[in-house]
């Protein structure tokens, strides 16, 4: 077997698991370590407001695994957004972040029915309905002028 290859994915993954573990709970306690003032002038830098930032800081690292599953299913370009509207960008992530439906939407993601249910709890949907329409504007020919 080449050395390169993994005989235990299982304990690899425990392991990577329980090293984001570490570094999340390490981010945890710099982040009380700061005084209201200065993370207050953090979260203002960041555009969110003070309580946001704590909790996006508790959410840890994979607040926002459930965004680019719903772009794709929307036929929305996650790079295209990012580069021509980063400010729409960031509060999709953010509100994604945020969301208090998480296991719904995880629920729909591991079904393939997302494209079909986000509206009826995603914090996002307005937002993104207006981007998949821009997406398939963009998509459709012009009519030809005759």
């Amino acid at each position: 077997m080449p050395a390169h290859a993994k005989p235990y994915p299982f304990v690899d993954k425990l392991i990577e698991m329980f090293g984001d573990w570490l570094k999340h709970r390490q981010e945890i306690t710099e982040m009380c370590q700061f005084d209201a003032a200065e993370f207050g002038r953090i979260a203002h830098d960041l555009g969110v407001t003070s309580s946001d930032l704590d909790e996006l800081v508790r959410k840890g690292p994979h607040k926002i695994d459930e965004l680019p599953h719903l772009l794709k299913a929307l036929g929305i370009d996650e790079a295209a957004i990012s580069r021509a509207q980063p400010l729409v960008m960031r509060d999709l992530e953010r509100v994604c972040a945020l969301c208090k439906h998480k296991s719904e939407c995880d629920h729909d993601i591991a079904d393939g029915t997302l494209k079909e249910h986000y509206e009826a709890y995603c914090g996002n949907a307005v937002t993104l309905d207006a981007l998949e329409q821009e997406a398939h504007a963009d998509a459709t020919p012009a009519p030809a002028h005759s």
